[in-house]
């Protein structure tokens, strides 16, 4: 046989019939779910399983508490302590980096950090974020017992990503949602792209149906065990002040890196969002990122910056939405002086100018 008489002809082949499409109707959809029957066994084994999740995650989770010595009106000493929980972002061979709210510790004589283990540690101040009142923590662990921090292990703050978490899917809150340590809920992803308007930032809020104390803390994973975000009731509405909320992991991890590297903030001063199609076709707003807002005395309003621009580059690298803005930044120093580009309507279309900017340390 030839080569070629082993081409098959495809007019010569049947074709094959396409299987037909299934459709279920509602009403069947209806009767499969009513025969659907769970015990308390049932329901058991589900609450089961989402305990060991959250059994497992909680070896990330440590509770940081800062002491301050005072005197009362009888100058009797004592000691006033404020405590929090924090999650393990990075466990090195010689220290531990740990992520909390400093809000409840700054200014502490000293700071305690208790593992899941039950060690304690000695914790100091690397980096703060004056933003998200986020800091990183370092315990060193010479001096530890070896073996003694075998079980500790760093959160998993890689492979989540609060923008593609479900709405509708179950969540786990852990460390103090309740506003006490070691306290754990269950509940579901109510939304997940809620804009906080901070400045020079684009962070999303995380909301849930988790009924928890003001004061909560901690973190809200997913049913992997992968942290969605870090718990902050701070940025509720009024009507909403004790459902549980996070500030979501995928705009913090570029900051926890900064901080965790001992990095300072580059400050601009902006408040902004992204262009969208609709702005940029209809009202011909060019792609960018469209400051909102100017922060008063800040280098951007020094540099001549004004609420309507777009910023389309900054050095050498090209601006299309406002979390290109909030990145680059993050690469930038306090203290340097970098050139903007950007777009400024006039009379009839936009024109580009360029400004000179200092940036400072934002304190």
């Amino acid at each position: 046989m030839l080569p070629e008489d082993m081409i098959v002809d495809d007019s010569e082949m049947e074709p094959e019939e396409e299987p037909a499409e299934v459709v279920i109707q509602d009403e069947q959809i209806e009767k499969i779910l009513n025969g659907i029957e769970l015990d308390m066994e049932d329901y058991a084994a589900i609450y089961g399983s989402m305990a060991e999740i959250a059994e497992s995650a909680r070896k990330s989770v440590v509770t940081v508490t800062g002491s301050v010595s005072n005197v009362d009106w009888f100058n009797n000493p004592y000691e006033s302590k404020g405590q929090t929980s924090g999650i393990i972002v990075a466990k090195q061979p010689k220290e531990i980096l740990i992520l909390v709210n400093y809000e409840k510790i700054i200014g502490a004589e000293s700071i305690v950090v208790t593992f899941c283990n039950g060690a304690q540690g000695e914790a100091q101040i690397r980096e703060k974020d004056i933003n998200t009142k986020l800091a990183v923590l370092t315990v060193s662990l010479e001096g530890m017992e070896e073996g003694k921090m075998d079980l500790v292990m760093p959160a998993d703050l890689t492979a989540s990503s609060s923008n593609r978490a479900v709405i509708g899917k179950p969540v786990i809150a852990i460390g103090s949602p309740l506003g006490n340590g070691e306290s754990v809920c269950y509940g579901i992803l109510t939304s997940n792209n809620g804009a906080l308007n901070m400045m020079d930032s684009s962070y999303k809020l995380v909301t849930t149906d988790i009924y928890g104390s003001q004061n909560a803390s901690g973190v809200l994973i997913n049913l992997k065990g992968q942290v969605l975000g870090i718990i902050d009731n701070s940025h509720n509405s009024e009507d909403m002040k004790n459902l549980v909320s996070a500030i979501g992991i995928t705009e913090l991890r570029k900051v926890v890196e900064r901080m965790s590297n001992g990095r300072k903030q580059a400050y601009l001063g902006t408040h902004g969002t992204d262009v969208t199609q609709d702005a940029n076709e209809n009202l011909g707003v060019p792609y960018g990122a469209y400051i909102m807002e100017i922060e008063m005395d800040s280098p951007a309003m020094e540099a001549g910056i004004q609420s309507g621009d777009v910023i389309i580059g900054i050095r050498d690298k090209e601006i299309h939405t406002y979390g290109d803005l909030v990145n680059a930044l993050m690469e930038l120093q306090p203290d340097e002086t970098v050139s903007v580009k950007l777009m400024r309507q006039g009379p009839e279309e936009y024109v580009q100018m360029e400004a000179d900017v200092a940036l400072r340390e934002l304190k």
